[in-house]
């Protein structure tokens, strides 16, 4: 197996508009990822935090997540999904993806047989990519 990573992506005032479903499933089908989880959280502007159904997101009449609907690993649970809503503010909602890297898995595979293991992963955010990349703009000027 690859490494397995999650992403919460929050979507301000519910505003899902399914514009980046298709580079998803174009992710899939070019056996880059596998989609082991997926889900979507609501929390209201009371708190109440509320599990939603894959639906029709741009209002076209069809299921934009069809492709993904029944997609559940189990890794993902009702504590899970309480922590992905912690990160939201009140009237917005999540998407929550839970995804294999099939792209490094012959690499990972490699590694494990040769006797190496993962000490340590992370991610830079973007704003801080983007922030030394305008430094480093400035400090070229």
């Amino acid at each position: 197996m690859g490494p397995i990573d999650y992403v919460i992506i929050e979507f301000p005032g519910n505003g899902m508009t399914g514009e980046g479903l298709p580079l998803l499933v174009d992710l899939v089908d070019r056996g880059i990822v596998r989609i082991l989880d997926l889900t979507f959280v609501r929390k209201d502007l009371d708190g109440t935090v509320t599990a939603m159904e894959i639906a029709d997101m741009d209002g076209d009449g069809k299921l934009d997540l069809a492709v993904f609907e029944g997609v559940a690993s189990g890794m993902l649970d009702e504590g899970d999904l309480a922590e992905a809503a912690a990160v939201l503010e009140p009237g917005n909602s999540a998407g929550v993806i839970v995804y294999e890297n099939l792209w490094a898995a012959p690499f990972a595979t490699a590694l494990r047989r040769g006797g190496a293991r993962m000490v340590a992963s992370g991610r830079i955010p973007m704003d801080a990519v983007l922030e030394a990349l305008e430094a480093t703009e400035t400090d070229a000027v």
